[in-house]
């Protein structure tokens, strides 16, 4: 069965198209018009092996927030929607990833409910002319629409490229691990419930 989601979303703000397989070979063409959620948009297609598609327009004239919001709830929906009832995944995962003297610890359970913790300092508010509280921004937006526990902790780093993108790769490698079908679980929901 294929995992995989298309979705459209299109307000007064932003217009997004976005596609996820969570079964691909980490393949990405994301275009957006913010270039620094490109960049890391394409470290979580790597590193967590999904194929990523996402055609981005909004009001950047204003700034960044619209269109980093909104491709954040198209990424979220097409994440829950290609999951479908979550039979048979592994549904946790975590990842201590290092970039440079940054170093962030991400773990995720793709429960069915929204909880986030985010224990993140930047050094300053801009990573080009990139928001760094867009980042925050982002997966909190993202864990809400996905209906998933996000714990993002980034203990020490001093530059702000570095703990941006290692909180990326960390969450990649997270997913990877989380939406992991184990043939162990023979198709079984992971949890006492029977449903997430």
């Amino acid at each position: 069965m294929s995992r995989s989601a298309a979705i459209q979303r299109k307000t007064n703000e932003t217009d997004v198209t976005l596609e996820l397989n969570l079964d691909g070979q980490g393949r990405t063409d994301v275009r957006t018009g913010v270039g620094f959620l490109d960049h890391m948009l394409d470290h979580l297609g790597k590193h967590s092996l999904c194929d990523l598609t996402v055609q981005a327009k909004g009001d950047l004239h204003v700034d960044d927030h619209h269109t980093v919001e909104d491709v954040a709830i198209c990424l979220g929906e097409a994440l829950e929607k290609a999951l479908g009832t979550k039979a048979g995944i592994a549904r946790y995962g975590s990842a201590k990833v290092p970039m440079d003297e940054a170093l962030a610890d991400v773990a995720i359970d793709l429960s069915g409910r929204v909880a986030v913790v985010w224990d993140v300092t930047f050094t300053g508010g801009k990573i080009g002319t990139f928001d760094t509280q867009l980042i925050e921004e982002f997966l909190r937006r993202l864990a809400a629409t996905a209906k998933m526990n996000l714990h993002v902790h980034v203990p020490y780093g001093a530059n702000d490229h570095h703990i941006a993108e290692a909180i990326f790769k960390a969450f990649a490698q997270a997913l990877r691990q989380a939406k992991a079908v184990d043939p162990d679980r023979k198709g079984a929901v992971p949890s006492t419930k029977g449903t997430l």
